[in-house]
């Protein structure tokens, strides 16, 4: 499709001459993916059709019983603007709520907003610079307060802070954030601004209560009694929580929207594994519902065939990928492993870089492992389709891995085992404790074998990996092994969030108390200015093309390695009507989930 037929096709849209269903059909049959028809014209202005949730059934709020759930990677902290892993941003989204959210077909949808900023309404300025948001009213908090514009403009006081050390400071802190009225805020851009849903939307968008933080701004931001004991306007009000363990909230009997929730109750119940919580919800029927089953699809298969539930696939745009440390995890300095101000005894040599690649067999990962849960991909950034790269292809090749090491002048040496200037390739890979990555990681290790590079593997359990905790070694923001392996998630239909991640100003570092987007440590003045472009491209094609770049970048310079382009997977007892999304949280559909009869 050339750009001008895309430009009157949306112009058409904003006329009313073409209805949004013929667009999203018109671009299906030019290749293009559903999801981009709703975020091409958010990105034009044009007002999006609410979008439709199941059918709701119940009829009165509450009555539904216990609503039992399982992360197995138990949440350890309950304040989303600390939470750097998606099992604490999950437990966190029970309680608080954003303004808006975005659904399964990537439309974005009001949760706390009256109604969606648009061209037609005044919420978006011609320019790209501001976004004016009305409030939705008659909302309070779970201690009976209401909910107003302060409460918006003192989250983007705390977030911006650098003090606050918040994961959320990237949205917030070059916005300014307004008070018009009570139930109005204006959001305004230093520049022009393409992808305005950021600030105060889905993930990184949930609101605090400024009553209950106010005085925990800054320095004192890790010493707020709410952080762990959340007060928000959420369906559910906390009841219990125990770092690790178990996450309990009741109904909340003031909710702001009709005949919702179902449930009395939430039971969110961490530990053990995605094998066991599959087993539960899959074939037990003990638990209602399970979050991010990383389990081998053969294995998910037999516990469907019992009837008691299934397994969910939903198209996403997150990534399964394996970071190179270009700095060195094994000396201190300034009290700081993996320091910016180190290098890597081996990554810092493309050569191995680029074989360690070619020693990903990402075609047997997928056949052996993911099944439907994923499928091998050379892209971080896998979608909505228009953002894939047609520039990198998926490649294993232990005979070309080889050549290049010898080229490189890795010798082999005692035991087979390559070296270089008396270093040999003895590397440490790390990754969460899960029967799928430790697979993973054993077929990697093969294969490395075969090249004379050793590799140490290491397993960590996921709520200590994934937590933001800044006394603990293993979390995988300090990065302190030559390798790590994880998913990382996209949680809205526009790349500018998830590709930060290699901005080098995101670089994690102790200086950020480790709460940097950048984990890699990538750096890369040409990435950075790439970046600064596509911040400010307007015209949604170019802006395109910026992203495809952003991605060929990271991984031509094999900095990191693509495995699986992920589906969500999900377990849902039989009997559960649930409201699911790819991109955004899981319980962002919470109020809408019912049990048939």
């Amino acid at each position: 499709m050339q750009d001008t037929e895309l430009r009157s096709l949306i112009e058409a849209v904003r006329e009313g001459a073409l209805p949004r269903r013929a667009f999203v059909q018109r671009l299906a049959a030019a290749g293009l993916a559903a999801p981009l028809a709703g975020m091409l014209l958010m990105h034009a202005g044009v007002a999006q059709a609410q979008a439709a949730n199941p059918p709701y059934k119940p009829t009165k709020r509450g009555g539904g019983g216990a609503l039992k759930t399982l992360s197995w990677q138990g949440a350890t902290l309950l304040q989303p603007h600390f939470a750097s892993g998606t099992k604490d941003q999950e437990a966190s989204r029970i309680f608080y709520e954003p303004l808006a959210s975005w659904d399964r077909d990537a439309n974005l949808v009001p949760v706390l907003a009256a109604e969606l900023p648009t061209r037609e309404n005044g919420g978006l300025s011609a320019d790209g610079r501001s976004v004016v948001w009305k409030l939705k009213k008659g909302v309070t908090w779970h201690d009976g307060k209401p909910f107003t514009a302060d409460d918006c403009v003192f989250t983007w006081e705390f977030a911006r802070d650098p003090a606050t050390a918040a994961v959320t400071q990237g949205i917030y802190k070059d916005v300014t954030v307004t008070k018009v009225d009570s139930h109005t805020i204006r959001v305004t851009f230093p520049k022009p601004t393409p992808f305005w849903a950021t600030a105060f939307c889905a993930t990184e968008g949930m609101v605090l209560p400024r009553h209950h933080f106010a005085s925990f701004s800054g320095a004192k931001s890790r010493e707020a009694p709410a952080n762990l004991a959340p007060v928000g306007t959420g369906p559910y009000v906390f009841v219990e929580f125990k770092p690790g363990d178990i996450v309990r909230g009741k109904l909340n009997a003031n909710y702001h929207m009709p005949n919702r929730p179902y449930f009395d109750t939430i039971e969110v119940k961490g530990g053990g594994d995605a094998p066991s919580a599959a087993r539960a919800v899959l074939q037990t029927g003990e638990y209602d519902f399970a979050w991010n089953l990383l389990v081998e699809d053969e294995i998910l298969k037999r516990m469907e065939a019992g009837g008691k539930g299934q397994a969910i696939f939903l198209p996403s745009g997150d990534v399964e990928f394996v970071q190179l440390n270009p700095t060195d995890p094994n000396t201190e300095v300034d009290g700081e492993r993996s320091s910016l101000k180190t290098q890597h005894f081996a990554f810092s040599d493309r050569a191995v870089r680029e074989a360690m690649a070619l020693l990903c067999d990402r075609k047997s990962i997928q056949d052996f492992i993911y099944g439907r849960g994923g499928a091998a991909t050379a892209n971080f950034l896998n979608n909505p389709a228009r953002f894939r790269s047609p520039n990198n292809k998926v490649e294993f090749n232990i005979d070309k891995a080889n050549q290049l090491l010898d080229a490189a002048g890795w010798k082999r040496g005692r035991g087979g085992v390559r070296e270089k200037n008396g270093k040999p390739l003895r590397l440490l890979f790390q990754t969460s404790t899960n029967a799928t990555r430790q697979k993973a990681q054993a077929i990697i290790k093969q294969a490395c074998g075969k090249a004379g590079i050793e590799l140490e593997l290491k397993s960590i359990s996921g709520s200590v990996f994934f937590s933001s905790d800044v006394g603990n070694p293993d979390t995988y923001g300090k990065f302190y092994a030559d390798m790590q392996m994880y998913t990382t998630t996209m949680n809205q239909p526009d790349p500018e969030r998830l590709m930060d991640q290699y901005l080098s100003r995101e670089a994690s570092s102790k200086a950020n108390k480790w709460q940097g987007r950048n984990i890699s440590r990538y750096r890369n003045p040409e990435y950075d200015s790439t970046y600064a472009q596509a911040e400010l491209e307007l015209d949604p094609i170019k802006r395109a093309a910026l992203f495809i770049k952003l991605n060929d970048l990271p991984v031509q310079d094999f900095a990191i390695i693509p495995i699986s382009s992920r589906t969500r997977v999900r377990g849902v007892g039989a009997k559960m009507a649930v409201t699911l999304t790819g991109w955004d949280l899981d319980f962002s559909g919470l109020p809408h989930w019912y049990r048939e009869a």
